[in-house]
This record gives C-alpha cells, sequence and structure tokens, in this order.
C-alpha cells in the first residue's frame, strides 16, 4: 500500500485533475451502483455532507438508530452543520423496521407547524456499537418503502459496508439500491491510512462538492492517499472474512470466561461487544498487558478486529482477559 502511494500519479483535485483520485471515485460509484461519487478525508465528513445537502437548515428531521455514529461520535454536527432534530429510533442490535419509522413519521406530520418536518432516515451499515450487526436484506427493504411512503431521502452509512457484503454474499449494490447517498469507508477494516467515498446522483455530488470546499476537506494532490484506497480495494476486501473469523474466535473464548455476558452466535462480522462488571476497570488491565478494547459504557466492551490483529494476537487478547477475570474483573 505505502508502495502504491508512493508511485500516484497525482494532479491538483480541486480542479479535478488528480486522476488517480478520479479513478477511485470512478471505482466507487460503479461499486455501489451511483451515477458519481466523492472522495472526502473522513467518514464523517461523508455523513455530514450528505445530511446537509439532503436537508433544509432550521429544524428538518432526521431518523437515526439510537447508538449510530451521527448520534454518538459527530460532537452534535448535525444540529450544528444542518439545524438539523435528530430522532432516535430503537430496534433490533442496532436495526430498526419500517413500521418503526413510520410510526416516528406520523408522530411528526409533514407541514405541521408544531413539528419538526421529516426529512432523511439515515440506516449504518453494519451497526457498529450494536456488535458490527449486519442489517437483513428484508428489513432495510421495508424501512426504504415506507421512506419512499412519506417521501423522506434515505442515507447509507456505510462505514463496514463492504464487511456486510463479505458477511452476507450480498453485493453492495444491492445494499445501497434505494438509497439516495452512500458512502464506504478506506480506513477501517480496509487498512488505508486516511479517507472515504461519498456517493449519489450527479446532482447530489455536485452539491456535496460545495459542502467538502466549505468544511475543508478539499485537498491538492490527493492521490497520494486515494492510492492507499485504491489498494484497499483491490487487495483487502475479501480478507475481510479473515477477520469475522478471528472475531468469532475471540468471542467464544470471551464468553468461556466467567464475569463475562456475551452470544457468540451474535458476532456475524468483525466487532464483538460484551459486557463485564466494570468496563474500565477490564480495558486498564488490559491495556497494561498492551491489548487495547474500548469501554463504551461502566459494564460495555467493545473489540475490533482488523488486518494488524492475527490469530496470535487473538490468543494474546484472550490470555490478556482470562488475566483480567482472574485479578477479579468481570
Amino acid at each position: 500500500m505505502r508502495a502504491a502511494m508512493a508511485d500516484a500519479e497525482v494532479g491538483d483535485e480541486q480542479k479535478r485533475e488528480d486522476p488517480t483520485t478520479n479513478e477511485l471515485q470512478r471505482r466507487v460509484a460503479a461499486l455501489l451502483g451511483k451515477e458519481a461519487a466523492l472522495f472526502l478525508p473522513s467518514g464523517t465528513m461523508c455523513n455530514e455532507i450528505a445530511i446537509r445537502v439532503h436537508v433544509r437548515p432550521g429544524g428538518d428531521e432526521v431518523f437515526v438508530g439510537r447508538r449510530s455514529h451521527p448520534v454518538e461520535a459527530e460532537a452534535g454536527g448535525p444540529a450544528m452543520l444542518s439545524g438539523a432534530v435528530l430522532t432516535v429510533l430503537d430496534g433490533e442490535r442496532g436495526t430498526f423496521t419500517g413500521e418503526t419509522l413510520d410510526a416516528a413519521v406520523r408522530a411528526h406530520p409533514a407541514h405541521d407547524r408544531y413539528s419538526p418536518n421529516p426529512r432523511l432516515v439515515c440506516v449504518e451499515q453494519t451497526a457498529n456499537l450494536a456488535g458490527g450487526t449486519v442489517w437483513p436484506l428484508e428489513r432495510l427493504s421495508g424501512v426504504l418503502e415506507v421512506a419512499r411512503e412519506h417521501e423522506l431521502r434515505a442515507h447509507l452509512d456505510g462505514a463496514r459496508l463492504l464487511n456486510a457484503v463479505v458477511a452476507s454474499g450480498v453485493d453492495a449494490p444491492d445494499w445501497t439500491a434505494g438509497f439516495d447517498s452512500a458512502w464506504i469507508d478506506f480506513s477501517k477494516g480496509l487498512g488505508a491510512p486516511v479517507g472515504a467515498c461519498l456517493a449519489g446522483s450527479e446532482e447530489f455530488v455536485e452539491e456535496a462538492w460545495r459542502w467538502k470546499q466549505m468544511l475543508g476537506g478539499a485537498l491538492r494532490q490527493s492521490g497520494i492517499v486515494a492510492a492507499a484506497a485504491l489498494y484497499a480495494l483491490e487487495h483487502n476486501v475479501e480478507r475481510l472474512a479473515d477477520d469475522h473469523a478471528r472475531a468469532r474466535r475471540l468471542a467464544e473464548g470471551l464468553a468461556a470466561l466467567p464475569g463475562v455476558e456475551l452470544d457468540p452466535a451474535l458476532v456475524e462480522t468483525n466487532i464483538v461487544v460484551f459486557a463485564v462488571a466494570d468496563a474500565a476497570d477490564f480495558v486498564r488491565r488490559l491495556g497494561a498487558d498492551e491489548v487495547r478494547m474500548g469501554a463504551l459504557d461502566q459494564h460495555t466492551v467493545r473489540a475490533v478486529t482488523h488486518l494488524d490483529v492475527d490469530d496470535a494476537g487473538i490468543e494474546r487478547a484472550l490470555e490478556a482477559a482470562r488475566s483480567a477475570v482472574s485479578a477479579g474483573v468481570g
């Protein structure tokens, strides 16, 4: 990947003269079944720009999963940048149904001057903080059907979309069909150092370009990092299955430890979420053994497998977890 970056042919991205970035955008648009795509520095910028393009500032309503990225990890960006009201939807393991969306929309009818105006629904595939859940295609189709009935726009946060593709065997365009915008990240399991690509119609991407410029996301010789993303698409997609297998192995080992609450059968992709008595202490003790996991709240821990974690790394993590449990954690 670093050799590809060093050898990348580059130009001025802002003038659309960077051939490597242009090729990446073309490749992602085709991959996601959209007319065009735009390279951005981060997935957060993909979400924020998409929301800003889809909604009108000053009270439009955006429907999102309760623990989705715009709610948990974007510093209130939808409110600040788009003046959007976020209505969170509950459901099974980070997903929600068309019926749930329908009830939420009907609670705030369009053109009711007392309520926010329903405008957009966002889906996160996979559902990160729920443990990398792959949305069932039928459930996703139900949400999109309701969105069309209510004339809502639809946005797919596809940070880990390719994990869903590999885990399910369902091709990316089948997941993105019906969404007005969608994106994939290159700095997660695909292993690139930076970057994501937001896709949609030609008109949508033109407006997204304007917001990319405004928010400081426009680059110059972006082909240096776009080359890493291209390398990731060409070499690191199929190997996501290895991350999934290692996550299952990790989950099985953790579930066997006293005080750990975890059902390994629910681990579908590369994220393992489990409960212990004291998450912060558990994570601290793991860190002392140079194993890194994250505490999501008082009892919940998240572990993520990726291309820098091999089989030996999984066993090392399990040994550190055994030590933490034997020390009285969990």
